[in-house]
C-alpha cells in the first residue's frame, strides 16, 4: 500500500529541502535516500559526509553558516594533529569526530551502514528514516586535468579548482541495496519521489548509477519531481555550473531537464527561469522561489513540491 514520499538527496542543497519536508511530513510518511559516493576513510575513521549533513540538519544541530558540521564546534584535536605533522586537509571538529568514531566502531562490529545510520540518528533524536544508497562502497571518482581524484580530494583538498573531464562511480554495478529500502520498493510503499536540488553529477548521479535504483525510477508507477539546482543559468550553491561548463554542458534548466529525462515527470524551477523553459512533452514545469535561506522558505518549497506531486495524476 502506498503511503509515503521518497526524498533523494545529498549535500547542503539537498539537506535544505529535506529539512523543509521533515517539517511538513511525519516520519511514517517520509524516507530519505542519501548519496554515499562521498564516503571515504580518513585517519582510519569511516566518514559519511552527506549522511551526517542530513542527520545534523534534521536534528537541528548543524552549523547554518558553513552548511556542514556541527554548530558551536571546536577544533582542538585538529590543531594538535597539525602539531604532530598530520596533513589535516579534511577538517574534523571535536564534536563531529565523535560521530565518526562511533560509526567506525559499529561498522567494525559487523553492522551494516544502514543499521549504523539509524542508531546514530536515534541518538540525536532524528525520527525520520535516513537510508544510505548502498551498504557496500560506491566511490565517486572525478577525472580532472590534474588526474583522477577521489571526491573529497577534488571537493575539499583542491576546493573544486581542477577542471573536470569525467565523473565515475566505482562499485555502483555491485552495490548492495539496504534491505529496508528494497522492502519498501517491493511493497510499493511510495506514492511519489522528490529529487532534491543537490548537484546532479556529484550527489544524485551516484545514486542513479546503481542499476536497481535507476530501474526503480525508470519503471516507476508514481510521479517523480526534481528540483532544479540552477537559477538563471548559475548554481544555487556549489560547483554545479562550473562542472557543467567544463563538461561542455550549458548550465540551464533545459540541461537539467535533459539530464533527468526519463526519470522525472515534474521539474520545479525558479520564477527567474520562467522565460527559459524548453518545450518538452515528457516533463511538466512548475514554478516557485527555490532559493532556500530561511526555515520558512525551506518549508514553503517542500509544501509546493508535495502539492505538485499530488496534482500530477489527480
Amino acid at each position: 500500500m502506498k503511503s509515503g514520499i521518497l526524498a533523494i538527496c545529498g549535500g547542503i542543497g539537498g539537506a535544505k529541502l529535506a529539512f523543509g519536508l521533515s517539517k511538513v511530513l511525519p516520519p511514517e510518511e517520509l524516507v530519505y535516500l542519501v548519496n554515499t559516493g562521498d564516503d571515504f576513510t580518513y585517519l582510519n575513521f569511516q566518514i559519511s559526509p552527506d549522511l551526517d549533513t542530513l542527520m545534523y540538519t534534521l536534528a537541528e544541530v548543524n552549523d547554518p553558516e558553513r552548511g556542514w558540521g556541527l554548530k558551536n564546534e571546536t577544533w582542538k584535536n585538529l590543531k594538535a594533529l597539525k602539531e604532530y605533522g598530520v596533513d589535516t586537509w579534511f577538517q574534523l571538529g571535536d564534536k563531529d569526530l565523535a560521530t565518526h568514531i562511533r560509526r567506525t566502531q559499529l561498522l567494525d562490529e559487523g553492522k551494516k551502514l544502514s543499521e549504523v545510520t539509524k542508531l546514530l540518528c536515534t541518538s540525536l533524536g532524528v525520527k525520520h528514516l535516513i537510508i544510505p544508497m548502498s551498504e557496500s562502497p560506491v566511490r565517486t571518482i572525478v577525472t580532472t586535468d590534474k588526474g583522477k581524484l577521489a571526491f573529497q580530494e577534488y571537493f575539499v583538498k583542491f576546493q573544486c579548482k581542477p577542471k573536470v573531464k569525467k565523473i565515475s562511480y566505482i562499485g555502483s554495478n555491485k552495490a548492495e541495496i539496504p534491505k529496508v529500502l528494497k522492502k519498501l520498493i517491493d511493497e510499493n510503499r511510495f506514492s511519489g519521489v522528490i529529487i532534491c536540488p543537490s548537484n546532479p553529477y556529484l550527489s544524485i548521479d551516484p545514486i542513479l548509477s546503481i542499476p536497481e535504483l535507476n530501474l526503480f525510477l525508470s519503471e516507476r508507477n508514481m510521479p517523480v519531481l526534481a528540483v532544479s539546482p540552477i537559477i538563471n543559468n548559475a548554481s544555487i550553491k556549489g560547483p554545479t555550473s562550473k562542472i557543467m561548463k567544463e563538461m561542455n554542458i550549458e548550465p540551464s534548466v533545459k540541461s537539467i531537464a535533459d539530464h533527468y529525462s526519463g526519470l522525472t515527470d515534474i521539474l520545479m524551477v525558479d520564477y527567474k527561469d520562467k522565460e527559459n523553459i524548453p518545450r518538452l512533452d515528457s516533463v511538466s514545469f512548475v514554478f516557485d522561489s527555490i532559493y532556500m535561506e530561511t526555515s520558512s522558505q525551506k518549508i514553503n518549497l517542500a509544501t509546493k513540491c508535495l502539492e505538485a506531486l499530488e496534482g500530477k495524476y489527480s
